[in-house]
């Protein structure tokens, strides 16, 4: 799950760690407000989207009196922004945040994330901040400073000590970086995220280091222990069908393809795209309806599928264990009958009651198209896809 800027903020702020005085506002006449109340200038106006690179796109603007605060957020508010990780049709800007200005020495990298192939946390840093980490990575790869973390302790002193020396900071501003690191990693630990980033991490004139942006991530399994992160979910930020399947407990991610796919366990769901990919065509989505679906959850699953208009064609690929291969197959039938489903779909099932299941999609009336293994069920849907 993610959460705006200047939610992040608050949280950061919550646990010690020194971000700038401001505000969020949803009108103009609030922005400016705002901006009376700081009472500082420069100011800055940052459009509240869930995408990088606003900046870039006109989402960041400097403001020199609370009159031109309310001249930016007036071009915002309301407003599609399109950054490179919105894709061409933008995100609509609803609100943005009004921040003192900071007289900006260096600009710096903080991050902490889970390193899969260690099993631990890492903290990452770099003397260039302000860009996409990523850039850093391809272009000067010795620039990132890492920092694992034994999480039967937690992030030890020397730990930040050594990054904040590594970043070549003064002994003063060490010393304000070292608690920096710690207290953000307090807050990864203490709110189960998946990834807590500062960038730019910020020096200013005053030898004061603050997180001059946040950015917080949150595990979507460990929300039951965060009710107040959960309140602070945005729906007006996420795709609509997968904030509808969530509420069938669907684990679907949207794609730009045109096959849907419908599959049982995530292994079996990634492998499926892979191979549609080889066959010629893209798939539309992630859906993964897990080992114990009813068929009221087909159903759901389904109907979120033909939503997209995009889909041409659905592929569902089942290893019947726990969920019965008779099971889908009634499931499956369900659905088609009460939603109209006008698309072709491909079946390929395997594993417990697979015949019955067969005979059920056979007996049905409807026109499916059943494989026999996964090659078989990839070229058929492409070749629907193609003809379409």
């Amino acid at each position: 799950m993610k959460i705006h800027e200047y939610q992040a903020k608050q949280i950061l702020a919550d646990f010690g760690v020194t971000v700038p005085r401001g505000g969020v506002a949803y009108t103009p006449s609030e922005a400016r407000t705002l901006a009376e109340k700081i009472g500082s200038s420069p100011l800055v106006v940052k459009a509240q989207i869930h995408a990088g690179g606003r900046g870039k796109a006109g989402g960041i603007k400097l403001a020199r009196s609370p009159e031109e605060v309310e001249s930016h957020a007036r071009a915002m508010i309301g407003k599609k922004l399109v950054t490179y990780q919105t894709g061409p049709e933008g995100k609509e800007v609803k609100r943005v945040l009004i921040e003192e200005g900071v007289d900006v020495l260096r600009e710096l990298y903080l991050g902490i994330t889970i390193d899969r192939a260690r099993s631990r946390p890492v903290v990452m840093a770099s003397p260039e901040g302000g860009v996409e980490i990523e850039e850093v990575a391809a272009r000067s790869p010795e620039k990132i400073l890492k920092e694992w973390i034994d999480p039967a302790v937690g992030m030890q002193p020397f730990q930040a000590r050594k990054l904040a020396y590594q970043l070549q900071l003064t002994p003063q501003q060490a010393r304000h970086a070292t608690e920096l690191i710690l207290r953000l990693y307090k807050v990864f630990e203490a709110k189960d995220c998946s990834l807590a980033e500062v960038n730019p991490l910020v020096v200013t004139r005053e030898d004061r280091v603050m997180a001059l942006d946040a950015k917080l991530n949150f595990d979507d399994n460990a929300l039951y222990r965060h009710e107040e992160i959960g309140k602070l979910r945005d729906l007006d930020e996420e795709d609509p069908l997968e904030v509808e399947a969530s509420k069938y407990h669907l684990n679907y991610i949207k794609l730009d393809g045109t096959v849907g796919c419908m599959v049982n366990g995530a292994g079996l769901a990634m492998a499926t795209m892979d191979i549609i990919k080889l066959a010629g065509a893209a798939p539309a989505n992630f859906l993964d309806v897990g080992g114990g679906a009813s068929a009221e959850m087909v159903e759901n699953a389904f109907r979120i599928l033909i939503s997209d208009p995009h889909v041409k064609a659905v592929l569902i690929n089942i290893f019947g264990g726990i969920l019965r291969c008779d099971r889908l197959a009634t499931g499956v039938v369900e659905a088609i009958s009460k939603l109209s489903v006008k698309v072709p779909v491909v079946i390929r099932m395997e594993g417990t009651n697979v015949e019955e299941g067969k005979r059920i999609l056979r007996e049905s009336g409807f026109n499916f198209i059943i494989a026999e293994g996964m090659k078989d069920a990839a070229e058929k849907v492409v070749a629907v896809v193609h003809r379409l």
